[in-house]
């Protein structure tokens, strides 16, 4: 099943190391770990091989993906001899990666997206693409009319200088248009908008999102579940989070960084079903580059009401915890559009800090959705 990856930023630490990371499992010179595909539960004909992926992608930026692959080396984040030993295939992958397209409506600009979709799965033979958003955090937006129905959507995209689609958004739509099933690893809008799932089940696509899980919030998928079915009151939790790198440097930005925050400390409301006092804090510290540090404190409460406290440190590098999530998303999308799925893929909650849908936030309770869903598509 020969399978499309188009990574929106596609430049980038996060979607670089997993470009470095497919062809190094592709050429056995690594092994899978972190990549969840990979375990018993989960393998089965259904996904796409590793042999069968083919990358491309969108990017504003014009760094190479063989000299980004070598920063990432430098900084610790891929091993330096796999750089080297992988040149060929990260120089057929830059021949695919086009400059993000931009015209006087977003109308024309999403066609333009489309176009490249469509000729990319059109020179290499794909059966389907999957596009998935690993850019840079956009901040919240404002509702619009416009978002609430297909119709009024487009008719609004077709007014020169109307933005009434964030970056995001727009990708979505364009990938629906193109045939092509999404996949949203950011905090930001994405496909959480009416007309676009109103798009997406009319083209029968799936999608998936949103934010992936990689750090201290999946240390909270685990122990917030603990504490309710201990009958533990969790007076207190905040955390503070420390992080460099461009993704980093993005949440400097306080509407960028309160969006990812919040998708952060969702999962304690549901989990716990209140929300304790506290919150998340994420804190741009240039120095530590691909790395991040989490620190939370928990306060709680015990039989006769005695106090008690719990805390963590997570320390982890990000795009290294990030990128196998994105092969294993863009497996498993393209699995279930082949399976005849459409809408959103809600079972993928697993992956996320703010998923679609109303499902669980408890990771035991998501695993068992993720791993009955894979066995699905495998019938």
């Amino acid at each position: 099943m020969r399978t499309g990856i188009w990574l929106v930023g596609a430049r980038g630490s996060v979607a670089v190391t997993a470009l470095v990371g497919a062809a190094a499992v592709r050429a056995r010179l690594a092994g899978t770990a972190g990549c969840v595909t990979e375990l018993p539960e989960m393998r089965g004909a259904a996904l796409p091989g590793w042999a069968d992926l083919v990358f491309g992608g969108h990017d504003v930026v014009a760094l190479p993906l063989a000299k980004k692959a070598e920063a990432l080396a430098a900084a610790g984040v891929v091993p330096a001899p796999l750089v080297g030993a992988l040149a060929a295939e990260l120089a057929a992958v830059e021949s695919e990666v086009r400059p993000l397209p931009s015209a006087a409506t977003q109308a024309e600009t999403a066609e333009r997206i489309a176009a490249d979709l469509r000729e990319f799965r059109e020179r290499h033979g794909l059966e389907r693409v999957v596009v998935i958003d690993v850019a840079t955090t956009e901040p919240l937006i404002e509702p619009h009319p416009a978002h609430a129905e297909l119709r009024l959507l487009e008719e609004a995209m077709r007014e020169p200088g109307q933005a009434v689609l964030p970056p995001s958004s727009l990708a979505a739509y364009a990938a629906f248009r193109a045939g092509c099933s999404f996949v949203d690893f950011t905090p930001s809008t994405g496909p959480r908008l009416p007309a676009l799932a109103e798009l997406a089940e009319r083209e029968r696509l799936p999608y998936a999102g949103n934010d992936g899980k990689t750090g201290e919030t999946l240390v909270k998928s685990v122990l917030a579940p603990m504490f309710a079915q201990r009958n533990l009151r969790v007076t207190s939790w905040s955390g503070l989070n420390l992080l460099g790198g461009g993704d980093g440097a993005n949440l400097a930005d306080p509407a960028a960084n309160a969006a990812k925050v919040a998708s952060k400390q969702r999962v304690l409301g549901d989990a716990l079903g209140y929300e304790p006092e506290g919150t998340s804090r994420i804190d741009y510290v240039a120095e530590i580059g691909d790395f991040k540090t989490a620190w939370d404190l928990v306060t709680f409460a015990g039989f006769l009401g005695t106090p008690m406290r719990l805390e963590f440190t997570w320390h982890g590098c990000d795009s290294a915890l990030a990128a196998p999530l994105v092969l294993d998303l863009a497996r498993l999308t393209a699995a279930a559009h082949a399976a005849g799925r459409s809408g959103a893929l809600t079972d993928l909650g697993f992956f996320f800090k703010d998923p679609l849908g109303d499902g669980p936030s408890a990771l035991a309770e998501q695993w068992a959705r993720l791993t009955a869903f894979a066995a699905g598509l495998s019938r």
